[in-house]
């Protein structure tokens, strides 16, 4: 009994260890079979990864520039495929990581023939205007919000426009930069209005004057200038006021603050 008992355990044993054995390798077939890039080179990763680009599958491509820069971080290849990848993760609607790639791009290639476009796609990813932008500013008011995103846009641009004025995106980037401006300047005349409705005059005056001085072609101006008039008039200083009233005239002959 004992030797047939121990038999059929030995006969058991085998058996799991046969499908051991078998599971392991099927195992090692799994992998081998996920792992199709194993021997790629970075030319198969880079054009793997502008297919997925091409076909608007920006999880797949930015999947695939991972890796890619995993195994091949240097180079002409890997430097392309850093600035596909963030474009990959704008499109993915992943903005800060696209900051994230801009700017670990420009701090790595200061001298990059395409440096330009990393300052582009950074102010892109920073900011996004509404729809219509391009013919009106009414509507959304952006300056409502937190502007510290904004501020770093125009720096963004303005560096583009400034390093590189002859670059392909300079156009467009003056653009949005005109557009940023106003968004900036709209907010400082916020905060003036609300100082002045606090009653806190001359906060009110210098948040103002603040406008006139670092953006005076915003479309801000004219509320500026009719919050300075406004909050002088209750100070009482009225050869200040009469002086700002003359130059809100001048440039805004129809301003309702004029009334």
């Amino acid at each position: 009994m004992l030797s047939r008992a121990y038999q059929k355990a030995e006969a058991l044993l085998r058996f799991a260890w046969r499908i051991a054995i078998i599971g392991a390798l099927a195992g090692c077939s799994v992998l081998e079979v996920q792992d199709e890039t194993a021997g790629w080179t970075a030319d198969e990763f880079l054009d793997e990864g502008q297919k997925h680009m091409a076909a608007s599958d920006w999880p797949s491509a930015i999947a695939t520039y991972r890796k890619m820069l995993g195994r091949f971080p240097y180079g002409q290849n890997a430097e392309q495929a850093q600035l596909d990848m963030a474009y990959a993760y704008l499109k993915n609607d992943d903005r800060a990581l696209a900051v994230s790639g801009a700017d670990q791009f420009i701090r790595m290639h200061p001298t990059h023939p395409n440096v330009d476009y990393a300052f582009y796609l950074k102010g892109l990813a920073l900011f996004r205007p509404p729809e219509g932008w391009i013919d009106t500013l009414s509507g959304v008011n952006p300056a409502s919000n937190d502007i510290a995103p904004i501020q770093e846009a125009f720096l963004a641009y303005q560096e583009l426009i400034t390093r590189f004025p002859d670059s392909r995106y300079t156009p467009d980037a003056r653009r949005r930069l005109i557009y940023i401006v106003n968004v900036l300047a709209t907010h400082d005349v916020q905060v003036a209005s609300y100082y002045y409705g606090l009653g806190a005059d001359v906060a009110a005056v210098n948040r103002a004057r603040s406008v006139l001085e670092t953006y005076p072609s915003s479309s801000a101006v004219e509320d500026a200038l009719g919050i300075m008039m406004k909050a002088y008039a209750r100070m009482g200083l009225a050869d200040l006021r009469d002086d700002t009233a003359r130059v809100l005239r001048l440039n805004f002959p129809e301003s309702r603050y004029l009334n």
